[in-house]
């Protein structure tokens, strides 16, 4: 016994086996190495959990309708871009979805939730359908149907109605402001709200590679190759951010039983009776 002991000492000591202790059997805390490989490893751990177990849970126990929201997005942005093909099609398109800043802000709003649905023209279809499917299916098991909806809408609309700020200030403003003649450039596509719920849960379920890939490729993108869309997926990272820590602070938190009455002279387990004025322990 006194030699396995001897030999799970040197292991502690060695930091192999459990913490490392003193002469005095005090343990002794980690090297940064050991605390930062821990670390990565609860945070890797726990984003595997968030982005992909839990989701696929929520798909096996409620099948495909639980992506019923990713279908009618993907079939969606498929029609309008087989419709666009033709030129009366085109036209169709246009009206109910194409989006301007130098259009009136009331028709902008109007035609917002069909242009989620049209597909820039400057942008392979496929691909961003596919990043379109993943995006609104990842956020529809994580976060439900109506929030998926809500967030995808409000970090659009942010991007398209900030364009319109900038359009306003003009050229300068240390490159904030945009020219006029931006106004005039189709801004449609699902890119906004996909780079969107991509953030917001990355930022709710803690996982910071699924950001690192998703609104930090799009902070490199919008440095790199400075447009209209790169500035468009900036603001809409910044407002799923914020949205993202805005999450669940409004719930109800169930209220901490503090004090607890009990019946003067009773034993534990006695049942309680009426509280009074002085009837009160806490509980610690």
């Amino acid at each position: 016994m006194r030699c396995a002991d001897g030999v799970a000492d040197r292991l502690r000591a060695d930091g192999l086996l459990g913490a490392p202790v003193d002469h005095r059997g005090r343990r002794q805390p980690r090297g940064g190495w050991w605390r930062a490989a821990a670390f990565v490893g609860r945070t890797l751990r726990g984003e595997w959990q968030g982005i992909v177990v839990d989701p696929v849970r929520q798909l096996m126990s409620r099948g495909l309708p639980a992506l019923s929201l990713a279908f009618v997005a993907a079939l969606g942005v498929i029609f309008f871009h087989a419709l666009a093909q033709r030129p009366t099609g085109a036209v169709v398109v246009r009206i109910l979805g194409g989006v301007k800043a130098d259009l009136p802000w009331w028709l902008a709003l109007l035609r917002t939730p069909v242009s989620l649905y049209v597909p820039a023209l400057d942008l392979p279809v496929w691909a961003g359908i596919t990043q379109l499917f993943l995006a609104f299916a990842l956020a529809e098991l994580a976060l439900g149907r109506a929030r998926t909806l809500a967030i995808a809408y409000a970090t659009t609309l942010a991007g398209t109605l900030t364009v319109r700020v900038m359009i306003a200030l003009g050229p300068g403003w240390g490159g904030l402001g945009l020219p006029p003649e931006i106004g005039q450039v189709l801004d449609t596509g699902p890119s906004a709200a996909v780079v969107g719920l991509f953030t917001y849960v990355a930022v709710v379920r803690r996982a910071p590679i699924v950001f690192t890939l998703t609104g930090g490729s799009m902070v490199w993108e919008s440095i790199a190759v400075p447009n209209l869309a790169g500035r468009e997926h900036l603001i809409a990272v910044a407002a799923a951010i914020v949205l993202a820590l805005c999450h669940g602070r409004g719930r109800k938190r169930p209220p901490v039983p503090a004090l607890l009455p009990v019946r003067r002279g009773g034993t534990p387990g006695a049942r309680v009776e009426s509280p009074s004025s002085d009837d009160h322990v806490a509980v610690g």
